[in-house]
């Protein structure tokens, strides 16, 4: 995406054209059109600001926006707005003869755009639109729920990004392309979701560490669904530690930890005995997800209730979590067979020693890697992610196009249908 140096501030709504011309004696004057036209209203706020120039180029174009209440939308703060992610910029093309905005607009604000054009023998000339926006329904205002990590957390290389939204998405597009990740170091990741609420973004192969992550939720504006707007912005900040890695292999009953591709702990380790489903340990690519020095664990959680034969409640220490289907690390003085043979009810059973070094070596997103048994991991248990390959994760993308992350923008626009009922209008 090449974009201008032009930053704007919020305004309200409208639609149509606005044209400027200057006569000059030998050379065609430049024409300026902007779209949505001077005097609009109730302009759908996921519609493109549309610069074009007749008989010349662009020079510049300054959008602000401003809320009802008369306030300007610059900065906004971090766990909101985050500085200047309210500011519209937008992308001129080749010839600088057509401008278009790269974001959407504030639902219910006063959009003032400024554009400046130049002929072929310097002259210039200024057009003007100003138009307001439409409002944000209430109950149809998409807002985030909750999101992993947030804002300041260190995590590992194996994290992914995790959005959940209060209202089901149903332009999973407009949205994923709405959602700008930027990362100090190359890398190319893509979105699924997970039901409707639900997106995550994850990398090709692991974060590289020792790095900084932003997330630049542009949601303000974009059209989730028939009638559902986004009404703020949002971005995240949060930094990738170093790599931790620890491989748990179900036969040789050992852990192995490598941090920054070196072997500095093996554990020995006791998994579930396999003698029920309930109580196979899983397969696959964990991310360690919480951690509680001290947890009751009740089997009456994984479907197993009080009075049921296999029925347990036990208090532990120095517990990761790492799957949604009651699988941690965790302190168990009472196994005497760490390193020998397999006697949890799933959990991966240490030391009290072990397990301590372990919850407290640990950020949230360090893979464990599973392997040696016959129960698979689920890519939706937990945080089993990683358990598509990389082909599989970006074939579920809705853009299906993977995005570079040391690059501005993202694939796909966030201004949905709204663009292509604009360019039939324009037709």
């Amino acid at each position: 995406m090449v974009a201008t140096s032009l930053l704007f501030t919020v305004a309200c709504s409208g639609t149509g054209e606005e044209e400027a011309s200057e006569v000059s004696n030998d050379v065609p004057a430049v024409e300026l059109t902007i779209v949505p036209a001077d005097g609009g209203s109730d302009v759908r706020p996921d519609t493109p600001v549309t610069v074009t120039a007749t008989n010349g180029t662009i020079e510049d174009v300054q959008v602000t926006q401003s809320s009802a209440q008369g306030e300007d939308t610059e900065s906004t703060p971090e766990e909101e707005g985050g500085d200047g992610l309210d500011a519209v910029t937008g992308t001129l093309n080749e010839d600088g003869t057509e401008w278009v905005s790269d974001w959407t607009l504030t639902p219910g604000s006063t959009v003032t755009v400024v554009a400046t054009g130049k002929s072929a023998s310097g002259e210039t000339v200024e057009a003007t639109s100003e138009f307001t926006t439409l409002e944000a329904t209430p109950g149809q205002r998409l807002e985030l729920q909750s999101n992993f990590p947030v804002s300041g957390d260190v995590v590992g290389v194996g994290m992914p990004i995790i959005v959940n939204f209060d209202l089901p998405v149903q332009n999973k597009a407009a949205v994923e392309a709405a959602m700008e990740v930027v990362s100090d170091k190359p890398a190319q990741g893509a979105w699924n979701w997970f039901g409707d609420r639900t997106a995550v973004f994850r990398t090709e192969e692991y974060w590289e560490p020792y790095q900084e992550v932003t997330v630049n939720m542009r949601l303000a504006g974009v059209q989730a669904s028939e009638g559902v707007y986004g009404i703020e912005n949002y971005q995240l900040n949060f930094e990738v530690g170093r790599s931790q890695i620890s491989e748990i292999d179900n036969d040789t009953h050992r852990m192995v930890v490598t941090r920054d591709g070196e072997q500095i702990q093996d554990f020995p380790i006791s998994n579930g005995d396999g003698s029920t489903r309930a109580y196979t340990t899983t397969t696959g690519v964990h991310l360690t997800m919480e951690k509680y020095q001290h947890l009751i664990m009740d089997s009456a959680t994984v479907g197993i209730p009080e009075g049921h034969p296999d029925y347990y409640r036990l208090d532990v220490n120095y517990a990761v979590r790492i799957s949604n289907s009651g699988e941690f690390t965790h302190a168990a003085p009472w196994n005497t067979d760490l390193g020998v043979a397999n006697r949890s009810h799933g959990c991966t059973n240490m030391s009290t020693e072990d397990a301590r070094w372990f919850y407290e070596n640990s950020y949230m997103g360090d893979p464990v890697i599973i392997t040696g048994t016959d129960r698979e991991l689920e890519v939706d248990n937990g945080w089993g992610y990683w358990q598509r390959s990389w082909d599989e994760w970006l074939s579920h993308s809705t853009l299906g196009e993977a995005d570079r992350t040391d690059e501005p923008g993202s694939p796909g626009s966030p201004h949905g249908t709204a663009a292509e009922e604009q360019a039939e209008a324009a037709e």
